[in-house]
């Protein structure tokens, strides 16, 4: 086994140093050259990573909307609606409007912060430049927040903050094939802020190796914030509390997860000591058929128990689930290092 991995690196090798050499002269281009950015007088906060799949950009997205509202800020947040039908167009979202928007048009992740912001505007479109050029004079945002953003290299940006996953192995982080990174360290030469996510989730020495690898591309001065999740509560579809926390402990559930990291989320479960009696987990952004629901309601009923899902995953299927023992798990971030430096930081751009 170990012969054929061996074999499998000299053959991966060369197309990961092409694959890494790209992006690096993309990013070079952009910053240096002779790509065009656009510029404006709006602060653009993007929030990102450098891996594939999920580190948690959704959560902390949602956190930096909800502090900057806190701050009396009104806030634009441009995204790609990815899997939407407006992916490849454009859609506009105001926040604080409970209406009965399709995720299938604009995606998942659009209508989370839709639901959970006060007075936040949601552009969709995979061409963020263009939206925000085209909804600026009309929206007129304190500041912009640009979702995925680390590679979305068209917008000069005021603060880039960068992602991590915990719970990613260490030998992941090389470059595509080799490893899981789509764009290399090198990368994080831009970053002004770090995040280790789900640092709560593992011991504090992988903590410890896994900033050793990050500090040897980033600036000293830049900040290495560390998160987690902590819940607030079980909550139905339409989004009333049914069981707090405190009342956790023992619950028989079946956990449903369609996102990039469901083992996170079992484990959390399990970390509040529920009763985890089956669990099922789908690709991140799959739009659930009501086939697949009622497999998972049956299987549920069969244990006695409460299915328990995503925050995410509850927009995709409240029209399948009314009325039924279906509940979602909701979370906030918990910092545990860098908080009042990061928040100063975001502040001091506004």
């Amino acid at each position: 086994m170990k012969t054929l991995k061996k074999v499998l690196r000299v053959f991966l090798q060369p197309i990961a140093i092409i694959w890494e050499s790209v992006y690096r002269i993309r990013r070079a281009f952009y910053n240096y050259g002779p790509l065009k950015r656009y510029q404006f007088k709006v602060p653009i906060i993007s929030v990102g990573n450098l891996s594939f799949g999920g580190s948690g950009k959704t959560p902390f997205t949602l956190w930096l909307g909800k502090f900057l509202e806190s701050k009396q800020k009104k806030v634009m947040i441009l995204m790609r609606g990815y899997k939407g039908q407006l992916e490849n167009h454009q859609g506009i979202l105001h926040s604080g409007r409970r209406l009965g928007f399709n995720p299938q048009e604009y995606g998942d992740e659009a209508l989370l912060f839709a639901l959970n912001l006060k007075n936040a505007t949601i552009v969709i479109g995979k061409n963020r430049s263009q939206n925000l050029i085209d909804y600026f004079p009309t929206e007129k945002p304190d500041v912009v927040l640009l979702d995925d953003g680390h590679q979305h290299l068209k917008l000069v940006r005021d603060l880039n903050i960068v992602l991590f996953d915990a719970l990613l192995p260490l030998s992941s982080y090389q470059v595509a094939p080799l490893g899981y990174l789509r764009e290399g360290p090198t990368a994080l030469r831009d970053a002004d802020i770090v995040i280790i996510n789900r640092a709560d989730l593992v011991p504090g020495a992988k903590i410890e190796a896994l900033q050793t690898m990050i500090k040897k591309n980033l600036s000293p001065t830049v900040p290495i914030g560390l998160i987690g999740y902590q819940a607030t509560g079980l909550y139905d579809s339409r989004g009333e509390l049914v069981h707090p926390p405190s009342s956790f402990a023992g619950l028989k559930v079946f956990a449903l997860a369609g996102v990039a990291s469901p083992e996170s989320f079992f484990k959390m479960l399990n970390n509040y000591e529920m009763d985890i009696v089956g669990m099922a987990s789908y690709p991140d952004h799959h739009f659930y058929s009501s086939k697949e629901m009622q497999t998972v309601l049956d299987k549920a009923s069969h244990e006695n128990a409460m299915v328990v899902v995503t925050e995410k995953d509850i927009v995709k299927i409240r029209h399948l689930v009314e009325g039924l023992p279906v509940y979602y798990l909701g979370i906030e971030i918990k910092f545990y290092d860098q908080e009042e430096k990061i928040k100063e930081m975001i502040l001091s751009l506004c």
